[in-house]
């Protein structure tokens, strides 16, 4: 099982950036997928997550301001980041909840990092 993420790069003050995480191999259900991210000198943060069902869950900072949605069909987890700002800049990772056989646990699957800089 593999996470590739694309997306991010440099974007103003104000401006808008979306991330995209596919996962692909072999697995049959993926019950949770999120994006964490972690700033310079400071910890690894739960961003934004979205169960299969399509609830969602937002760190208080980028309510209102960025949205997680997914696309089951493709395995697909997006951030659409808008107004973002200086302390949004951050190495960002999509993680995903993925079942690989029916009727075993889940196993946690990390894309590789993205950087998002917002710097005038």
């Amino acid at each position: 099982v593999q996470l590739q993420a694309s997306g991010g790069g440099l974007v103003q003050p104000g401006g808008s950036l979306g991330l995209s995480c596919a996962a692909s191999g072999r697995f049959v259900s993926i019950p949770a997928m999120a994006w964490y991210r972690q700033a310079p000198g400071k910890q690894r943060e739960l961003v934004a997550s979205i169960t299969k069902s399509g609830t969602t869950n937002y760190e208080g900072s980028v309510k209102g301001r960025f949205t997680i949605s997914r696309d089951n069909a493709k395995n697909t987890v997006y951030l659409q980041m808008n107004s973002l700002q200086p302390w949004d800049t951050a190495v960002y990772w999509c993680n995903a909840e993925i079942r690989r056989h029916w009727g075993r646990d889940t196993a946690l699957f990390w894309g590789q990092e993205t950087q998002v800089t917002v710097s005038s």
